[in-house]
């Protein structure tokens, strides 16, 4: 894992930025970067607790 970042100037005053290296040897590297806000993780937050908690009551309800 690495903790380079770029120095670009954040656009929000609460942006969190991440970066992740993975190596496999000589054969491939790859490189995910993100960036987020906490409105934007509480947004992701809501968004899955909308698709699983229907999805955990059809279970239920198949039973």
């Amino acid at each position: 894992m690495s903790d380079k970042l770029t120095d670009a100037p954040l656009t929000h005053p609460e942006e969190m930025k991440g970066t992740v290296e993975f190596k496999l040897g000589n054969l491939a590297a790859i490189t995910a970067t993100g960036r987020t806000t906490p409105a934007g993780l509480i947004g992701a937050a809501v968004l899955v607790s909308a698709v699983l908690i229907p999805l955990a009551m059809m279970i239920r309800r198949r039973r």
